[in-house]
């Protein structure tokens, strides 16, 4: 039997390919106190800041910035962190951690090759904001573009779950209202029929609305346009529910039996207006509208922004509540959850040596970094601002 001789070159001693030893980095985080209108959350709980400084980081917080979300300045100061009036003193920490986005004044506080970590609300910008950050050389990542290990988005999707989830017990306070509420209990008692609740939207808002209101009793209504997302709810609520793609006629035949309906569509630009104000009109009298796509248009023609301060307005008998950020009315919550969410990122780029060797090492992580040293990498932001954007894959490899 031949046998194939070796080649002079395999018979020559090959490297060998060693791992890259990986150095712990120290990281100094800055958390200013947020400044947004009605925004009330914190980055970080005492729990957190704890766990980070036991690792050997440094956390600096601005005084104050934890009242909100019902933290004193003594909670982060036993948890180890450094309290300070000084805001200049937090924006020129190496990291800076928010929850909104930054304003003009506090970009121009940062230092140059800052890296800034928070939300984006790409809706709510301008091209400016991203001129002034690429101006500073700075690094930055947004919550809602970091991917999981699964592909899905945690920070929006566990925002999401709060928002469902608060619609539904809005809805329940409004419906008791004296003055304009049907006086109904949101829920099943034996001999009284069940509340009415309807959802346009299968998301994860709509999921978890629907949970909640099934929880309670309610019967529930489901309509989105995507079979799939009505299939996959379905499947997740563990149970049958009515559901229906948003057909006119059936949509206002549920809207006039209705007692709630929670508006959680979601468009790619603008949110689709499915529900008209002559179908707002044909609505029981005292009926509730939680608009929670709001903060993208809102899908009911009626639909005007309001604030966490005069939350309600009533138009055609019907009560709306059209209220944008409704995470941040249960501030402690929704301050536990991106706390939660971002922790572990924060301690992986430590074990990693850094946000330089973390983004190459985690896919889901560098999906989210938006601008690397001042260098626009998201396609979707160039594209709508008009800005010249790069493949990140191409500078960090």
């Amino acid at each position: 039997m031949a046998t194939t001789p070796f080649t002079k070159q395999q018979l020559l001693p090959q490297e060998e390919m060693l791992e890259i030893i990986r150095h712990k980095s120290e990281l100094f985080i800055g958390i200013p106190k947020e400044t947004s209108y009605q925004e009330r959350r914190i980055c970080l709980t005492p729990d957190a800041v704890n766990s980070l400084c036991s690792h050997g980081h440094k956390i600096m917080i601005e005084a104050g910035a934890g009242l909100s979300s019902s933290y004193s300045d003594k909670d982060y100061s036993d948890a180890g962190a450094t309290i300070t009036n000084d805001t200049k003193k937090v924006f020129n920490c190496p990291i800076i951690l928010k929850v909104e986005p930054m304003s003009m004044e506090e970009i121009g506080l940062l230092n140059m090759n800052a890296i800034v970590i928070s939300a984006i609300q790409l809706k709510t910008r301008k091209k400016e904001y991203f001129e002034a950050l690429s101006k500073k050389k700075v690094t930055a990542l947004a919550f809602e573009y970091i991917k999981d290990e699964d592909g899905s988005y945690p920070a929006v999707k566990s925002l999401s779950e709060i928002a469902g989830t608060a619609s539904i017990l809005i809805a329940a306070e409004l419906m008791i209202n004296n003055e304009y509420g049907n006086g109904l209990l949101l829920g099943n008692i034996t001999g009284v029929p069940p509340t009415d609740v309807l959802i346009l939207g299968a998301g994860t808002v709509g999921e978890f609305a629907a949970r909640t209101a099934l929880g309670l009793g309610a019967t529930v209504k489901v309509f989105d346009n995507s079979i799939t997302k009505l299939r996959r709810l379905q499947n997740n609520l563990n149970q049958r529910v009515f559901t229906s793609t948003i057909q006119p006629k059936t949509l206002l035949k549920a809207l006039r039996r209705t007692d709630v309906v929670i508006g959680a569509m979601r468009g790619k630009d603008r949110c689709p207006v499915v529900v008209t104000e002559t179908m707002v009109e044909h609505m029981k009298k005292g009926a509730v509208i939680v608009d929670v796509s709001i903060d993208t248009g809102g899908c009911f023609e009626t639909s005007e922004v309001t604030t966490h301060e005069h939350p309600t307005f009533i138009k055609s008998n019907v009560i709306h509540y059209c209220v944008p950020n409704i995470p941040s009315r249960y501030s402690k919550t929704a301050s536990l959850s991106i706390s939660n969410i971002i922790t572990p990122y924060l301690l992986q780029i430590a074990e990693d040596g850094g946000l330089e060797h973390a983004i190459r090492c985690s896919k889901g992580l560098k999906n989210g970094v938006y601008l690397y040293h001042g260098i626009l990498t998201n396609k979707a932001i160039g594209d709508w601002f008009n800005l010249p954007d790069n493949d990140i894959n191409l500078i960090v490899f």
